[in-house]
């Protein structure tokens, strides 16, 4: 059967050659796909900025639907979610402007949870440092149980085993 290889962005495998990864590479489905997946990590800004410049969608509008999806030329956002889109660029660049002017962050942001972070592990690392070292696990008396083997299983005693009478050596 061979190696396989499995794309990320389409979530699918297929026999690993030059050709196939070629052809699957160049693809349009691949393609689509990679830029849908870069597209989820864009700004906010730079989202508002390119649905404002489209026209809307009039097929969207109508159905609900549309047949070209993301790759769509014309804007499938309504009124409402350019207003919130519009309303999360002015918070991102009031709490940019905050940062510069060195103002306190508001809470609930990835810098405090930082801090807070740091001053635990830095809490944790002194008071550990203090402890002594813990003792070695010791299994508790009586453990494991002990069993009883097979005749045939035991080790010999320590003068090895009796010989009986009838099989001395003479």
């Amino acid at each position: 059967m061979g190696k396989r290889y499995f794309c990320d962005y389409c979530d699918r495998s297929f026999q690993d050659n030059l050709h196939n990864r070629k052809k699957h590479l160049n693809g349009v489905q691949h393609l689509r796909a990679k830029r849908v997946w870069y597209d989820s990590f864009r700004d906010a800004a730079a989202i508002l900025q390119e649905e404002q410049t489209k026209k809307p969608c009039r097929k969207f509008l109508q159905t609900g639907q549309c047949d070209f999806g993301s790759n769509c030329r014309f804007s499938h956002m309504t009124e409402q979610d350019l207003e919130k889109l519009s309303a999360q660029v002015q918070g991102e660049k009031r709490l940019k402007e905050l940062q510069r002017e060195g103002a306190d962050i508001p809470p609930g942001t990835i810098e405090e949870w930082l801090d807070k972070r740091a001053q635990r592990l830095s809490a944790a690392q002194s008071s550990s440092a203090l402890l002594e070292k813990p003792a070695p696990f010791q299994y508790p008396l009586g453990w494991p149980p002990v069993q009883e083997l097979p005749p045939s299983l035991q080790a010999p005693p320590p003068g090895g085993w009796p010989v009986p009478p009838n099989l001395q050596w003479g």
